[in-house]
């Protein structure tokens, strides 16, 4: 593609403007090609203004703004809930802002995850993002289980390095009468992969075992339907796809069908019925749904963050994110196979991936790497030999991509001679 053709592109893109409304960060007085989105997406400019809102109202009505005011605190998560719905095929009350992801997801181990003397393993994926290893891990320990002996972890196919549908249903076949738990991510953090979500949870389902996913990599970046599905439990952040800012408020997705159950769960004030929470009264009685698993005073000047962050999903439609991200990932895709020295990790059909695409490069990958952020690209590097690159539908453009095939073709030029 010319130079013309991604101008044109960027010129036709409805999306286009949508740009302008997040801060680009500057490299040599240019802006920069930032392809970091599933790392820390950026920052929204009218993010200050909802927090300059909040801390008005903090200084005006001091304590009373949690119950006056132009959007009281209390039910202030409330406002997130129908624009996330939208995002992850849910109802209002199967969702909860709160937290961070990893305190989310040992919250919802405590419910879900119930070991007996016959089921107490663990299936989840080899290699999954280091913080749910360690929550699994911690949760089996407590229990007097060896994770050694109790998680039973999904290799991916040796020659491509993604994950086989195929293994996993095996793998809960084989196991199917001592699995209490399934959890995996539903984007795979190092390669992409979206895995067959809706696939795996009917067997889970029809196998009577609970399923849970990380979506962290999933949410505003591909298409989710939770509820339809029956997906028993997930958890998120809000940092990546969805540009709340760095530690950003996340969110936990408690199924239907689990409300009118008596879960075990860790409790907190905040959880409690709001209706006679002043009462102060002893005995736990949580809220109906997922904000019954809340502890804690929410942080509401993070929720104002995210508020800013999820107008832009609404404003923009995320059907039509979708479709632009489709569109930029494939022009990415079609520069990076014109060079035999990358192998491209990421699988190509349409509904295995979403942004991101992991760049294998065995020789002189660091190098290149460093050599595209001094050409005013980033990506991110994961060892031992990986660029991610995600091109992120609400503030890249075409011209972005144009601006790494020209990188990369001087790049490897240089190394060649």
């Amino acid at each position: 593609m010319t130079l013309s053709q991604a101008q044109q592109l960027d010129l036709h893109d409805p999306l286009a403007n949508f740009r302008n409304q997040f801060y680009i960060p500057q490299y040599q007085n240019q802006d920069l090609v930032y392809l970091v989105g599933n790392s820390l997406g950026l920052q929204t400019k009218n993010c200050k203004n909802e927090l300059n809102l909040e801390l008005e109202k903090w200084q005006n009505l001091g304590v009373e703004a949690w119950f006056e005011g132009q959007n009281p605190w209390i039910p202030y998560h409330e406002i997130l809930k129908k624009p996330l719905c939208r995002l992850l095929g849910a109802r209002e009350t199967e969702i909860t802002v709160m937290n961070s992801l990893t305190v989310n997801l040992q919250l919802m181990l405590m419910s879900f995850y119930k070991p007996n003397q016959q089921k107490f393993k663990i299936l989840c994926e080899t290699g999954a993002f280091p913080s749910d290893q360690y929550a699994l891990e911690s949760h089996l320990k407590a229990r007097g289980l060896d994770p050694e002996q109790c998680l039973i972890e999904i290799n991916p196919d040796p020659t491509t390095g993604l994950l086989r549908t195929d293994d996993i249903l095996e793998a809960v076949n084989i196991h199917q009468n001592e699995l209490a738990l399934i959890m995996l991510g539903g984007v795979n953090y190092y390669t992409g992969q979206v895995l067959a979500m809706q696939k795996i949870t009917k067997l889970a389902n029809d196998l009577d075992i609970t399923i849970g996913f990380d979506l962290a990599h999933a949410i505003g970046n591909v298409p989710l339907q939770l509820h339809d599905w029956g997906i028993d439990f997930a958890v998120w952040c809000s940092y990546k796809y969805l540009n709340t800012g760095p530690g950003g408020i996340a969110g936990a997705f408690i199924h239907q069908k689990h409300h009118d159950k008596n879960l075990e769960r860790l409790a907190g004030w905040w959880g409690y019925d709001q209706a006679t929470r002043f009462e102060m009264t002893k005995g736990f009685v949580p809220m109906q749904g997922a904000d019954g698993w809340q502890l804690s005073t929410p942080n509401i000047l993070a929720m104002a963050s995210h508020k800013a962050a999820l107008n832009l999903f609404e404003l923009a439609g995320f059907e039509n994110l979708l479709l632009k991200s489709e569109q930029l990932h494939q022009y990415l895709r079609e520069i990076i196979e014109q060079y035999p020295q990358i192998e491209i990790l990421t699988p190509k059909p349409n509904h295995e991936h979403g942004c991101q695409l992991s760049l294998l490069i065995n020789e002189n990958g660091k190098e290149v790497f460093e050599q595209l952020k001094t050409r005013g690209i980033w990506g991110d590097w994961r060892e031992p030999n990986c660029i991610r690159l995600s091109p992120v539908p609400l503030y890249n453009s075409f011209l972005d991509i144009y601006k790494v095939g020209k990188a990369l073709e001087s790049i490897f030029n240089g190394l060649t001679n």
